[in-house]
């Protein structure tokens, strides 16, 4: 069983810390995969100070020689994929196919990343006055802080971890802790590729200590946030108030709206897809399906009967379908809102509870859950649950199906599922979230393509693709006078 270090300045070195919590799988919670000592304030100070330290020399390495290690980086992930993933599941509960899938997200991400340290490119800009030329650059910002969730731990700590470094920084890294397993793989693959010491510092430890720490040192100028709308919210008043720069990307309430004229045996899988999978503990989750009367009942019907037919179990075991819970706080919560749809009087179709039977009773399972008949104003129609739990919203026409599904706090992702062109291109037009989806789930994503939200979900600039790199830079003008003599007249 291990003891889970912290990475500062380039040496792994074990913390001070009395204060401990072990790290259980979720499937079997017999089966310790070791312990985290949580770091004290002054552990991620120092983190912070090695990051400052190192920052000069690491943006003064060319770009293209920061890429190289990245896609070291990206190779080593590659070769380590199937240990990484068995890591992941056994660590976070996914499915060992979503494990895969994450780890080649990550690879994917990157190996993009590393390609646009060659294309950290500003622009020629024609100037109005002679003899003057205009143009831009792209400069990193200083020490940066990626605090990561514990959903996707391996992803998203690459694709804000890459592109930061690429972009010249200095990176703290402070994972969730129920996640130290995967984290610290990711940092000795980072320190295997050859980052120098210093360039990037893991954390493990709580938010409200070593966290809060990191987030408030004057050293740290920008701030990277996956995670929860409360976190996320005050994390953004902590950081603005001394000028931080702050990019959190936060909850989802994603709607799927299946039309009359829908492929139902298309849209029955991908809802089951994006409201089971992951046990629904992603951000862009299937959560509610809004849905014309005139095919509710066979919606309903359909994707219940596919809700009972899923696989429960370990991750491990190649035939399951859905994991369990990430944890016990997880769990309870999740069955904590089922509780509340019923006694706000919606239907329960299936679903509801505990899932029992062999090999389940040690694991934080939850049986893949439907409610029909909900209303925009019930609790689980509005908020964010992270479970297995999809509500069925019944609409009327296409444009009370629009009204519905904004009808949210949240702006992350969305799908529709219909064969009338107009209507698809009206969705896309009027729908109020980041990232849609035409007949597919509302997941996925790819490494080459913006992710983000609008509304409740995201501040800041967008995460990955061809935005990846605009919150880890600072953008200069540059103005060069070369008429060889003093301006006349008025220069604004």
């Amino acid at each position: 069983m291990d003891t889970y270090r912290n990475f500062i300045n380039g040496k792994w070195v074990e913390s001070a810390s009395t204060r401990t919590a072990a790290n259980v799988n979720p499937a079997n919670t017999d089966d310790v995969l070791g312990t985290v000592r949580q770091a004290t304030r002054d552990e991620a100070r120092a983190a912070v100070e090695a990051a400052a330290n190192a920052f000069r020399g690491w943006r003064a390495t060319p770009a293209p020689a920061r890429g190289r290690i990245v896609a070291k980086a990206a190779r080593l992930f590659e070769e380590n994929k199937e240990e990484l993933a068995q890591i992941l599941t056994r660590e976070e509960g996914k499915t060992i196919s979503e494990s895969r899938g994450e780890l080649q997200r990550s690879i994917n991400v990157a190996e993009f990343c590393a390609g646009e340290a060659r294309r950290l490119t500003g622009e020629t800009i024609p100037s109005e006055l002679p003899l003057n030329f205009a143009y831009t650059i792209k400069q990193p910002i200083g020490v940066v802080a990626c605090v990561t969730p514990w959903n996707f731990p391996v992803a998203i700590p690459v694709w804000k971890i890459a592109p930061a470094l690429v972009a010249g920084n200095a990176v703290v890294f402070k994972p969730a802790s129920i996640t130290p397993a995967t984290a610290v793989r990711i940092t000795e693959i980072f320190e295997a590729a050859g980052i120098p010491p210093g360039v990037l510092n893991l954390v493990l430890g709580s938010g409200s200590e070593a966290g809060d720490e990191i987030i408030n040192h004057p050293a740290v100028k920008a701030i990277s946030f996956t995670g929860s709308n409360g976190v996320g919210i005050r994390l953004y008043e902590q950081a603005s108030r001394r000028g931080a720069k702050v990019q959190c990307e936060m909850g989802g309430k994603n709607p799927v709206v299946v039309l009359e004229d829908a492929d139902m045996d298309i849209a029955v899988e991908s809802t089951a897809q994006g409201a089971f999978g992951s046990s629904g503990q992603r951000c862009t989750a299937t959560s509610r399906a809004v849905v014309m009367e005139q095919v509710a009942d066979e919606f309903v019907s359909r994707v219940a009967k596919r809700a009972e037919s899923m696989r429960i179990g370990a991750g491990v075991d190649e035939q399951t379908e859905m994991g369990p819970s990430v944890d016990e706080n997880q769990f309870k919560t999740v069955l904590s809102y089922i509780g509340i749809g019923r006694e706000d009087g919606a239907t329960l179709v299936c679903g509801g509870s505990r899932a029992d039977g062999a090999g389940l009773d040690k694991g934080y399972f939850v049986r893949p859950t439907v409610f029909d008949h909900v209303t925009p104003d019930m609790r689980i129609a509005r908020e964010e649950i992270f479970g297995p739990v999809l509500s069925v919203l019944r609409v009327r026409d296409f444009d009370h199906a629009i009204e519905v599904a904004n009808d949210c706090e949240y702006g992350l992702s969305s799908s529709i599922f219909t064969n009338d062109a107009a209507r698809i291109f009206r969705f896309v037009d009027e729908i109020e979230t980041g990232m849609t989806h035409v007949n597919s789930p509302t997941t996925g994503g790819e490494a080459h393509v913006p992710f983000g939200g609008i509304k409740g979900t995201g501040i800041g600039d967008r995460e990955q693709g061809s935005t990846a790199l605009d919150f880890y830079t600072d953008l200069k003008v540059v103005y060069v006078d070369y008429t060889g003599r003093k301006r006349e007249g008025n220069l604004y």
